[in-house]
């Protein structure tokens, strides 16, 4: 039952980032604003990591499974993409270094002055 209140926390913050990526005008994904205000959210402690810990590992666990349709989706599509392959992995080449670069750097800003647990 735990589960099901954890994972319905979840959801609460998808739907507030439908919410706002239906109000404001913004080319922001909704997936987006409900991660930012669930960020928020832990980091002014209304929300504890406790109450969301469990269904977040589930989910981060499955989540190379949830990929499987998109990907047999776009295996659908290859006659199509391979007029544009080199354009698309061209432009996938930087922005996938960028990504990783800021997320990088936003995890260090985040985790400064903070020690990190011995796992051993």
């Amino acid at each position: 039952m735990k589960f099901v209140f954890q994972f319905a926390r979840i959801v609460g913050f998808c739907l507030l980032g439908e919410a706002l990526a239906a109000v404001l005008p913004l080319p922001i994904p909704a997936s987006v604003y409900g991660l930012l205000l669930m960020v928020a959210a832990l980091k002014l402690r209304l929300l504890r990591l406790e109450q969301v810990r469990e269904t977040g590992l589930f989910l981060t666990g499955i989540f190379p499974l949830l990929f499987v349709p998109a990907a047999s989706g776009v295996m659908e599509l290859g006659s199509q993409l391979a007029d544009v392959f080199v354009p698309v992995v061209i432009a996938i080449i930087p922005i996938t270094a960028l990504v990783m670069a800021v997320t990088g750097l936003v995890a260090q800003h985040c985790t400064a002055g903070q020690e990190v647990e011995s796992h051993e």
